[in-house]
């Protein structure tokens, strides 16, 4: 029985093969050949191939070890970090602060 996968938005199937194409570019750079890299990757040289198209399929740790290895793993670590509208839905909750009157001193 063969393996079905969700349907992914179109926005972020091609932000993968964005990722996919940054990757093989950043290899490609550093003139790591790609079987070497699927090598210290742990993984075949056909998964490689389908981590660099962007495949939904990959798991995100390997993605992960992909960035580590080419010296871009702090790039993970901007994923969400700005939670703009999470945020701005957090802050809608908060109750009103009330305008404050300066007191005044006996005089």
């Amino acid at each position: 029985m063969s393996r079905t996968f969700p349907a992914y938005f179109p926005k972020a199937k091609r932000q993968l093969e964005s990722l996919g194409n940054r990757l093989r570019e950043a290899r490609l750079r550093r003139k790591i050949a790609a079987s070497h890299f699927a090598e210290r990757l742990g993984v075949s040289r056909d998964t490689l191939n389908r981590l660099e198209r962007g495949d939904p399929a990959i798991a995100i740790g390997t993605y992960l070890t992909a960035l580590t290895l080419l010296g871009l793993a702090m790039d993970f670590d901007l994923l969400a970090a700005n939670d703009t509208l999470g945020r701005r839905l957090q802050d809608g909750e908060l109750p009103a602060r009330r305008k404050r009157t300066p007191v005044k001193s006996g005089g």
